[in-house]
């Protein structure tokens, strides 16, 4: 007897209707200048996304502010297509006053949790651009010992509102053993000041060996110590390798002997990207949805109270029991009395005072 259903296809419906569709992605590069984010960038996904960039000097560095700049660029790989946006912040940190200067941030983050919102509790479902943030790549001085308040109070200020993923950026400039020290720091800081960067899940128990030995090393990697270049140094086998030429040697930026960052493409692209998106969409997002839903219903009790309480207030004013007309005759008669009574005084005080003023004219 064939027990053959088809269901078994499903994924593949699935994986077609996918491709066609295409995804999205949306990155957030946050760091002070002259960390190598912008070739970061460039390097993980094979772009050239700031092509049109200008450098500037040290005095016009002082007096940019921080701004938020977007960069969408359409990638296609083997038929599958991905909208990647990268959201940079450039100013960030260069100022002499960096106090709260991560709200532009936080309020971007948030402007585009509310348009979501407003988008899904339209009546065109259909076509929802999802333009939240997945993740935020937070780069890391390599000079300073550990984090710096600066990056603390941004992690503080961001992490139950984005996927943050540490980095130390130009991690060339030191040792390996300096690399691993200066990791260790930041691990134990980052528990110390209870920042919630990025958890990867636990893999399941019918994973390969092959998987979870990688992921053992990306958990290991945080935060990942990177190098970014987009030069060619030399071909080996017909196959370009990008890196950096020194004196002394070459470093290879897709050696992971080297640095990180193979380990950080394969955690962004290859295996944790649709994670990202769903810890955005069931953890970052709901929780502000909530809030906002909240925030909803304390105002529409407020002003259902306010309601009731003038609607109790008419009733009571029109439910007052009205008076006699005997009663209100009297009541008549008792104010026009003590109206007479009134005007009797004031006609006798009149008359008082033009006795006194002839008494006196008198006199003089």
């Amino acid at each position: 007897m064939d027990t053959y259903v088809g269901f078994s296809t499903l994924p593949h419906q699935v994986h077609r209707k996918s491709v066609k569709k295409g995804f999205d992605f949306t990155l957030l590069v946050a760091g002070e200048s002259g960390l190598g984010k912008s070739t970061l960038v460039d390097s993980l996904f094979h772009t050239d996304l700031y092509k049109d960039r200008t450098i500037l000097d040290a005095q016009d560095r002082i007096q940019q502010t921080l701004e938020i700049q977007k960069h969408a660029v359409e990638i296609e790989e083997q038929g599958v297509k991905m909208k990647l946006t990268v959201v940079d912040t450039p100013g960030f940190g260069d100022a002499l006053d960096n106090s709260e200067c991560w709200r532009p941030v936080l309020s971007y983050i948030n402007q585009q949790f509310e348009q979501y919102f407003h988008d899904e509790s339209g009546l065109n479902r259909k076509n929802i651009q999802d333009n939240r943030v997945h993740c935020c790549l937070y780069v890391i001085s390599p000079f300073s010992h550990g984090l710096r308040p600066l990056d603390i109070e941004f992690m503080k200020a961001l992490h139950n509102k984005v996927n943050i993923v540490p980095v130390i950026g130009k991690a060339d400039t030191l040792t390996p053993a300096e690399v691993q020290r200066k990791k260790q720091k930041i691990r134990e800081e980052i528990e110390e000041y209870e920042i919630n960067i990025y958890q990867f899940p636990e893999c399941d128990s019918d994973e390969d060996e092959e998987f979870k030995k990688q992921d053992t090393q990306l958990k290991n990697s945080i935060p990942f110590a990177v190098i970014g270049s987009n030069t060619i140094v030399k071909e080996v086998k017909g196959t370009s390798l990008k890196g950096r030429l020194y004196p002394w040697g070459i470093i290879e930026v897709e050696n992971e002997a080297h640095c990180d960052f193979q380990k950080l493409r394969n955690m962004l692209i290859q295996t944790h990207m649709q994670d990202l998106k769903d810890v955005t969409q069931e953890v970052h997002y709901e929780n502000y949805r909530a809030e906002c839903i909240q925030s909803m219903t304390r105002i529409g009790a407020k002003e259902r109270s306010s309601r009731n309480k003038l609607s109790r207030q008419s009733t009571t004013e029109l439910s007052l029991p009205l008076l006699p007309l005997a009663d209100t005759e009297k009541l008549i008669r008792e104010k026009d009395e003590e109206l007479r009574r009134m005007q009797e005084m004031l006609h006798k005080m009149q008359q008082q005072m033009q006795q006194n003023q002839g008494d006196l004219s008198d006199t003089l």
